[in-house]
């Protein structure tokens, strides 16, 4: 049976964790604010690009691009989007499930990786798949020449031909409480008719999102020709996707730590509150205990 001097330890044992708990909470509730604040800000400028490359589309009568080029999908490039540490529930493990989902959907076809974040490198590492490159530490503090270098190496694979498509796996920030698990195809670019298309078919009954509708075609002035504003703006258009995804990643992953630490932090107290019950509950037993030893000894006495 425990003794009181057990219990004591036990309870300096659980305080103690709950201080850290308690102090990881508030830090990663600080930093998912600023990054909360970069991945909504970061929405408007990828909608607007993507308004202005439909709009020059439109211009185009035939619209040829090497990022555009459609080839048979037989080698794949995933870039898995991950966390950087552990302690945030099960974010990390429900990026790599979404993507092992995406790796037996196409194994028929040679896929290869580029893990973004310390737990996907690690994961995918340990589960024997070919690297094409790997970034960890970025999420963190995400910056655009970091996005950048991804956006070059998936583009200059993609118009090699050593590749056929590429996607990216990631998880999109909704709210404190909730991610959204997301597989975008990001090349070949689709002409944005075929964009819309899909997306409407993908609501079904030929509804559109609320994005969709304020979508409007708007007549811009060109001062270069179009196809030369496309072959600049193409790549810039994979650059932040690449980009907004990361950002969203990391708000979702700074989230998911501050909801486990906040829960670990609520469980620790349960736990102290059941051992203190506990423990005065055997001292009230030895207190008991040796008053009737006492009484005993005194009536033995007489």
């Amino acid at each position: 049976m425990a003794t009181l001097l057990d219990f004591r330890r036990r309870i300096r044992s659980v305080k103690s964790s709950q201080q850290i708990t308690r102090a990881m909470k508030f830090v990663a509730a600080a930093r998912l604010r600023r990054a909360q604040e970069a991945a909504l800000a970061a929405r408007p400028y990828a909608r607007e690009l993507a308004r202005l490359l439909r709009s020059i589309m439109s211009r185009i009568q035939d619209v040829t691009h090497p990022l555009m080029e459609k080839r048979e999908e037989k080698n794949v490039l995933a870039i898995v989007m991950t966390g950087e540490r552990g302690l945030a529930g099960a974010f990390n493990a429900n990026i790599l499930r979404k993507a092992n989902e995406f790796f037996r959907a196409n194994k028929a076809k040679k896929v290869v990786t580029v893990p973004v974040g310390k737990k996907g490198r690690d994961s995918l590492k340990k589960a024997g798949f070919v690297f094409a490159g790997e970034f960890v530490n970025v999420l963190a503090r995400v910056e655009f020449k970091t996005a950048k270098e991804i956006a070059n190496l998936a583009t200059e694979l993609y118009a090699k031909g050593e590749i056929d498509a590429v996607y990216i796996i990631f998880s999109e920030f909704k709210s404190v409480m909730a991610t959204n698990l997301t597989v975008e195809k990001l090349l070949p670019i689709e002409k944005m008719e075929e964009a819309d298309e899909a997306k409407v078919n993908s609501h079904g009954d030929g509804a559109k999102s609320a994005s969709d509708q304020s979508s409007v075609q708007i007549d811009y002035i060109y001062e270069q020709p179009p196809e030369h504003i496309l072959g600049k703006l193409l790549p810039r258009y994979v650059e932040t996707q690449i980009l907004r995804a990361m950002l969203e990643s990391s708000a979702s992953e700074y989230a998911a730590r501050m909801t486990a630490m906040e829960a670990a932090t609520k469980n620790a107290g349960e736990v102290i509150e059941a051992l203190t019950l506990r423990m005065n509950k055997v001292r009230q037993s030895a207190i008991t205990t040796e008053i009737i030893e006492i009484v005993s000894g005194a009536n033995y006495g007489k």
